[in-house]
């Protein structure tokens, strides 16, 4: 099975369980760090979660992973809160996080405030998602609103607004 496929089913798996138990999974990853295979898990619930929360959701997820067996090579298991620059991998999360500083970086370099200006990174305010374009109002020297196709996105976070 390939990575993708191996996360798609392990993500199949643990989000009707996290769910239940009132968590969400932001992002899951598997992949080689070193000599091993990590799968790792970031997980997060309304108000944040703990050293507990992660090692409750280890235990669960253990369970699981033993009894349906997706990975047949040996792997180690982590579970971590996101942290305060939170990825954005949900269309939702565009929305959630409304009014909150982010870094977009897109998959192909576009010029959305039509001034000739093509790039791939932007930064500023979140303002939602309209009609599959994230609404982004610049804080960079660039300044102003621009519309990013929420399909061209590579990579996105929540950034420390200081």
């Amino acid at each position: 099975m390939s990575g993708k496929a191996i996360i798609d089913r392990i993500t199949e798996l643990v989000e009707p369980v996290l769910d239940e138990k009132g968590f969400e999974l932001v992002l899951l990853e598997y992949r080689r760090e070193g000599r091993d295979m990590v799968l790792r898990l970031y997980v997060d619930k309304e108000g944040g979660i703990t050293l507990d929360n992660c090692a409750e959701i280890s235990r669960e997820v253990s369970v699981l992973l033993e009894v349906e067996d997706p990975i047949t090579c040996a792997y180690r298991l982590e579970v971590s809160s996101p942290g305060i620059d939170r990825p954005l991998t949900k269309a939702a999360d565009y929305e959630r996080f409304r009014t909150r500083l982010a870094k977009i970086k897109m998959s192909v370099k576009c010029d959305p405030d039509q001034r000739g200006h093509q790039r791939k990174t932007f930064v500023g305010k979140l303002l939602g998602l309209r009609d599959g374009m994230v609404l982004l109002e610049q804080t960079d020297k660039k300044g102003g609103l621009v519309e990013l196709p929420l399909s061209d996105i590579e990579h996105a976070n929540l950034e420390i607004d200081l």
